[in-house]
């Protein structure tokens, strides 16, 4: 038990973000490997990771839904050792409900949270609509981007838009559940070039979320809110995870497959995209 929970907690070495490389030297991303489908399609009977989609699987279509303005490009990152393609994970299913949603507005991915430089490396090859293989000031300013993540993958989120930050490139809205931070990452910074975040956290069992976030700059980054989510009387069903996660880490989990927290996150992308010059706005989920 120990050890499955020390593997949970100890970050995998990640040289790739201390090493020089072009960026758009690596196009190459996860291989031939299929996004997953949309679950809000699905006919069959109710699991733990539809009912965790529910409320977003209900939300009607904005009418600019598919709107013809610039692609706004949605990163997701997975937490722990989890691959960026494991469809029992909440994470990889919101980002194939947002492509159904808008397919010709958003580019929705996602990376497992030890992959920050493939991350980096599509972003790039996104964003450089010339195809000069360089990416102008115009180019960078132009780019609409929203990042999102649990657990390591939250920590990722932030850690990430520090580095595209730190290359001249603006983000939309960085959303992180349940954060746990990596050695070597300032998971609850939020860097200036993010417009606005949001951190969802439940404060029980053996791994839980950093309670609150902070922007580096007030002036420049908007925190719509810390929400503190509690399981105590409301649990939630986790059945999509080995039975060692359910019973050591439920609580971890559970604020994963809670539906309340991607109703949130559909609501605030639903806010970016339907109206470019908006602010992002969040409600208080209920416990």
């Amino acid at each position: 038990m120990w050890l499955v929970l020390a593997a949970i907690c100890l970050a995998p070495p990640n040289p790739a973000h201390g090493q020089t490389v072009s960026l758009l030297a690596e196009t190459a991303m996860h291989g031939a490997t299929a996004p997953a489908a949309n679950i809000c399609a699905e006919t069959a009977p109710a699991s733990p990771l539809k009912d965790a989609l529910r409320q977003v699987c209900l939300r009607k279509r904005p009418v600019t839904a598919d709107s013809p303005t610039r692609k706004t490009i949605v990163i997701g990152f997975v937490g722990g050792f989890v691959k960026h393609d494991n469809a029992k994970h909440p994470e990889v299913q919101f980002a194939a409900y947002l492509r159904d949603r808008y397919p010709s507005a958003i580019h929705a991915e996602v990376f497992s949270n030890h992959e920050g430089q493939k991350a980096l490396h599509q972003v790039y090859r996104l964003l450089d609509a010339d195809a000069d293989g360089d990416l102008s000031t115009a180019e960078k300013e132009q780019a609409r981007i929203i990042i999102y993540g649990h657990s390591w993958g939250a920590s990722e989120t932030a850690a990430f838009a520090r580095e595209l930050g730190q290359k001249g490139i603006p983000v939309l809205l960085t959303i992180q559940v349940d954060i746990i931070g990596k050695p070597g990452q300032n998971s609850s910074a939020i860097p200036p070039n993010v417009a606005n975040a949001v951190n969802f956290y439940q404060p029980r069992g053996f791994l839980h979320g950093h309670p609150e976030i902070l922007a580096d700059d007030p002036a420049r980054t908007r925190i719509i809110g810390n929400f503190r989510m509690t399981y105590e009387h409301r649990p939630i069903n986790c059945d999509n995870y080995p039975w060692f996660a359910r019973t050591f880490n439920k609580p971890h989990h559970e604020i994963e497959n809670d539906p309340r927290v991607w109703d949130q996150a559909a609501s605030l992308i639903d806010s970016e995209i339907s109206s470019p010059t908006s602010t992002a706005q969040a409600s208080s989920p209920s416990e």
